[in-house]
């Protein structure tokens, strides 16, 4: 709660972004502010999202830059979605997951970069008390099932490779569909108790966020109430939803390395192993960025880099991630390219 006798006011913290899930919020001081009421919690206007840059020559560029990253994303991802449910020879384990993460790719990017671009066009920084509440939840949870999913796919390429004669039975649909709900489940759930435990806390008046999109992490530094359980619950959390994904795909390529090992045919091996490079791709794209960010975040105290560094994971990422799937698979491709033919008549 605020003390009675004055505003108090909270020096801006930078901390480290890491695993996509350490994620900061900042309040900014409204004009229409309530404090603390019979709910015991403490409901803010507005906050303030700083951008990229204040900059006022770079804005046009920064505008066109992202919007094109975006549409890029969306379309490549869209593309990806409806070239596999329209080819009956995509309808697998694999192209369902893969169709999964082209959505939660287009929800990742619809998180973050039409606010900043709404902002960067309105020459207005603010963003609501729930924007930002939402924005910091569908941001957690589009990034855990990022992380998720990349998991199932590796076990998808376990189970193909060391066990191709029960492939169709272990990897039924019903199990697919299990698989897939589980990760919603888990990461819908956990993201819903960050929320809860974020709204009990009271916030302190005059302080910014030098980001283009609301994150978890800094709230919890400028909070003006006690913040331990919330630091606890965010380290575990980040330290479990990144510890045991990476474990899982580690151990699916260890088993898928182990069995290429036993195979005589060179030829074999280099077809069983050609259908996980899309997948070492992706993962490896999600994760070193993901380290990237965090090591430069380690490194460096200016927030204004940390911010830069981000937009790795939070835009690049999900606008690859059609490339390397189309460009490394075949099968894709040629789904790709019937669509594109089918639709071209029509237009």
């Amino acid at each position: 709660m605020l003390p009675k006798g004055g505003i108090t006011r909270c020096s801006l913290a930078e901390v480290p972004v890491g695993c996509s899930l350490n994620v900061a919020f900042i309040s900014f001081p409204g004009r229409h502010t309530s404090y603390m009421e019979a709910g015991n919690h403490t409901e803010v206007s507005e906050f303030l999202l700083l951008g990229l840059s204040e900059d006022p020559e770079l804005q046009p560029l920064l505008f066109g830059v992202f919007l094109s990253m975006y549409l890029v994303t969306v379309l490549g991802n869209l593309l990806i979605i409806l070239a596999i449910s329209s080819d009956s020879h995509l309808h697998t384990p694999m192209y369902f997951f893969l169709s999964n993460l082209s959505f939660v790719d287009i929800c990742f990017i619809s998180t973050t970069i039409p606010k900043m671009l709404v902002n960067n066009q309105k020459q207005n920084k603010d963003i609501s008390y729930i924007g930002c509440l939402s924005q910091v939840y569908f941001f957690m949870v589009f990034a855990g099932m990022d992380d998720f999913l990349l998991t199932v796919m590796a076990y998808d390429r376990f189970v193909a490779i060391c066990h191709p004669l029960h492939y169709v039975v272990i990897m039924n649909p019903r199990l697919c569909c299990i698989l897939v709900l589980m990760c919603w489940l888990i990461i819908l759930s956990v993201s819903l108790f960050h929320i809860l435990l974020m709204v009990r806390l009271t916030f302190c008046i005059g302080t910014e966020i030098p980001h283009f999109f609301c994150e978890l992490a800094q709230v919890l530094k400028v909070a003006c109430s006690d913040t331990l359980i919330n630091n606890i619950s965010l380290y575990v959390a980040t330290a479990l939803l990144c510890a045991f994904p990476l474990t899982g795909i580690l151990f699916s390529y260890s088993q898928i390395v182990s069995s290429l090992m036993r195979m005589s045919s060179a030829g074999g091996k280099y077809k069983a192993f050609s259908t996980c490079g899309s997948h070492l791709s992706a993962v490896s794209l999600f994760y070193g960025t993901s380290l990237g960010v965090y090591l430069s975040s380690a490194v460096t105290h200016s927030s204004q880099r940390s911010s830069a560094t981000s937009v790795m994971y939070t835009v690049v990422t999900p606008m690859l991630n059609p490339f390397i799937y189309s460009l490394r698979n075949k099968d894709v491709k040629g789904a790709l390219g019937r669509l594109l033919n089918r639709a071209t008549p029509c237009v």
